[in-house]
């Protein structure tokens, strides 16, 4: 049997469990299972269990048919369990490096006590690590299990009462029919019995679990709501248990006053017990202590203090508030016209069919809100939709649109009133979401490179980003969509928020699946490509180490090398405006052509080097070559979450060049179109095209404009017809 077992339940944490899972699969000390509980879990992790099962032997997985707690969880996996000691591993938080190697070598220098209990330290979302400020206990008490005393236990008994920081001899556990039972707090029937009842305790002085403090969201404690009242049962539990054992009677008045300290801290918490509830919370507190007082001892006093009622809940939040408002005072005082305006719309009613668009940072409509707002009148065409679009701009809209202009009359307006917003970047700092309205963020692609809070540690791309300012737009969100689990799992790390993943699709790549032959034909009439030639898109990203637009590629001499069976089309990145145009024979430069997804139909390969378009592009089922002459550069400059250079499967989309030369040479030989480039672009498009079915739009109206509860099914990879080829 195994030193350990590792039980790790799972709900709602898909962004978190992997590296979970691998800080306990890279521990050093190998002779572990790792249990995973999938609670029914409505996001990736239970996939994500199976993933690492297949992966390593170690692993085993338990996928419950409904949602059971965390509690009942992790009973699941103690019912299985076949480790000496047990450890419960909550599944956002991690074991540090030689973790297991550190409980192991101290349980053989303790005797193998009953329960060993470690450190552990706070990690935040800005990168501060805090270690327990118990730590000095476990300093102290660094003793043998036998000279563990009645004193040490009582400081055991007064740090954070959790069952992750320590290890239980599982027989220990199956002796005295130890299990956790449902609810909130559950963790406070199982650490004080256990405690008590043990016979032996061992400490580590050492931070064996990262502790992570998410932002916002994922700690059920924090969640407002009656649930909390689940405290009083799991108290009874506890007295229940040491009624039950004579030998623990001592302990009365210690559990009693560590009870009414509990009660306290929950009702008062501003997060926790319902406004309108602390006063039933508090009488209910006062009757516990009552039942639960020892023979003959003082009564301690249970009120509801005056923060945690009506009065100072008003306070904290006018407090919260004024704090909030001071940039939107400063902003006031610079203009105060606009802003008396913006605040008198603000003040009439949200209009229900009203709906902003914006994309690119305020260019003409496309991406994703194009896709979603065409579907939107065809769904629901009672809704009125304005988009914002840079003055400059508005002349290149094409007809059928409303626009406004950032920062004018209508822009505030329809800010101030809109119940829906939508963006597939951010609408600016000062047009702050008013309470009811549901925004939209859709994203531009799935992301090659790093994003969002993991850019702190890149300065070249970085260096000038206001990271509070990006979280105070980031918690505006109600919905981020995505097109891929792996999308997923790095938005909801990097964009830390309380918002609902849609794993719908990317609607800007319906038309991949939707569009037929004639479509096709036609697109590429419109950019003059001859019939029977290869048209070869090349669309570069941006790079953040760089001042201005150098192409990384001589479209012109690559046009000329290739012959006349090929054209490039050169499509600059977005970003750069001003970018001079490409020019050649058999060359034709799109970068001012409103629709990526139609240069992509008329494409026949994709020429790439780090652009998400890639992704995209692979809905097509056609090459995708990558050019990648500045890779490591590229690499640490920016920072990446693939190696698209590597040939691996479900990483790399097709064939690499590094140099124009090879670049030429893949194309005059064949092998950008080869079988093993083939074999790449299927891998590649397993996995990061589970979702672009052709229905993506449709899906965002129905649950986020038509309210509806259930998305349509997505088509499976296999069932999916992409819009063919005509050369």
């Amino acid at each position: 049997m195994p030193r350990f077992s590792v039980i790790v339940p799972a709900f709602n944490v898909q962004a978190f469990l992997g590296e979970c899972l691998e800080s306990v699969l890279d521990q050093s000390f190998s002779d572990f299972e790792l249990i995973g509980v999938d609670d029914a879990s409505p996001d990736g992790s239970g996939r994500i269990f199976d993933e690492f099962a297949e992966r390593d032997a170690r692993v085993r997985v338990l996928h419950l048919a409904e949602n059971v707690g965390l509690g009942r969880a992790r009973n699941a996996g103690l019912g299985v369990a076949t480790g000496d000691y047990l450890i419960f591993l909550d599944s956002d938080d991690t074991l540090t490096p030689g973790s297991l190697r550190a409980i192991a070598d101290r349980l053989d220098a303790t005797g193998d006590p009953d329960i060993l209990v470690f450190d552990y330290a706070r990690t935040f979302w800005d990168g501060r690590v805090v270690r327990n400020q118990d730590a000095a206990m476990l300093r102290e008490c660094h003793a043998k299990p036998e000279e563990f005393g009645t004193a040490e236990r009582e400081q055991l008994l007064r740090m954070l009462m959790v069952v992750w920081n320590k290890a239980f001899k599982r027989e220990f556990v199956q002796r005295n029919d130890f299990t956790f039972p449902p609810g909130y707090y559950e963790d406070t029937p199982w650490t004080y019995p256990t405690t008590l009842a043990a016979e032996s305790v061992g400490l580590l002085d050492r931070v064996v679990i990262h502790y992570r403090q998410r932002r916002m969201g994922g700690n059920i404690l924090a969640t407002t709501s009656r649930k909390h009242f689940d405290i009083f049962d799991q108290y009874d539990r506890v007295f229940a248990f040491v009624d039950a054992h004579p030998e623990l009677h001592s302990w009365r008045p210690f559990l009693h006053r560590r009870m009414v300290e509990h009660l306290r801290a929950i009702g008062s918490h501003p997060d926790r017990v319902p406004m309108g509830d602390r006063r039933e919370f508090f009488a209910k507190a006062a009757e516990a202590e009552r039942r639960h007082r020892p023979e003959g001892a003082a009564a301690i006093e249970v009120t509801m203090p005056f923060k945690a009622g009506p009065v100072g809940d008003v306070v904290r939040r006018a407090k919260n508030r004024a704090v909030a408002a001071q940039p939107g005072v400063k902003r006031a005082i610079a203009r105060p016209l606009m802003g008396g305006f913006a605040q008198m719309q603000r003040q009439l009613p949200i209009d229900d069919n009203l709906a902003v668009f914006a994309s690119y940072w305020n260019r003409v409509p496309g991406c994703n809100p194009a896709a979603i707002e065409a579907k939107l009148r065809e769904l629901r065409p009672e809704t009125r939709t304005v988009w914002v679009v840079e003055a400059g701009r508005k002349k290149d809209v094409p007809p059928g649109y409303t626009t406004v202009a950032p920062g004018s009359r209508g822009f505030w307006e329809a800010m101030s009133r809109a119940r829906y917003l939508v963006n597939n970047v951010n609408f600016p700092d000062s047009a702050k979401k008013r309470p009811g309205s549901v925004h939209l963020q859709t994203h531009h692609g799935t992301p090659v490179k790093k994003m969002g809070l993991d850019l702190r540690d890149y300065p070249a791309a970085g260096l000038t980003m206001d990271f509070d300012r990006l979280l105070e737009r980031i918690d505006r969100w109600d919905y981020s969509l995505s097109s891929n689990r792996f999308s997923s799992l790095i938005w909801e790390r990097v964009y830390p928020s309380e918002y609902r993943t849609l794993e719908f699709g990317y609607p800007r790549n319906d038309v991949y699946v939707t569009a037929g032959a004639e479509e096709v034909r036609a697109a590429r009439r419109e950019l003059g490509i001859p019939e029977g030639a290869k048209a070869l898109l090349y669309a570069p990203t941006m790079r953040d180490y760089r001042v201005g637009y150098e192409p990384q590629l001589d479209v012109a001499k690559l046009a000329a090398r290739l012959g006349e069976e090929f054209v490039v089309l050169h499509r600059a990145h977005y970003s750069y405006d001003s970018a001079p145009g490409a020019a050649g024979a058999r060359v034709v430069d799109v970068s001012g052509h409103p629709s990526i997804e139609r240069l992509a139909l008329a494409a026949d390969a994709l020429i790439v080097d780090y652009s998400s378009l890639m992704f995209d592009y692979a809905n097509l089922d056609r090459p995708i070559v990558v050019f990648a002459d500045d890779w490591d550069v590229y690499r640490e400059t920016r920072g990446v979450y693939l190696d698209l250079v590597s040939g691996k499967p479900g990483e790399t989309p097709g064939a690499v060049a590094r140099t124009e030369a090879e670049l030429a040479d893949l194309f005059r030989t064949g092998a950008w179109q080869n079988a093993e480039s083939t074999a790449l672009r299927q891998a590649f498009r397993e996995r990061f095209c589970e979702f672009d079915d052709g229905r993506a739009a449709e899906r965002v109206v129905r649950t986020v404009f038509l309210g509806e509860q259930t998305p349509l099914p997505i088509v499976p990879l296999a069932d999916r017809t992409p819009a063919p080829t005509t050369a």
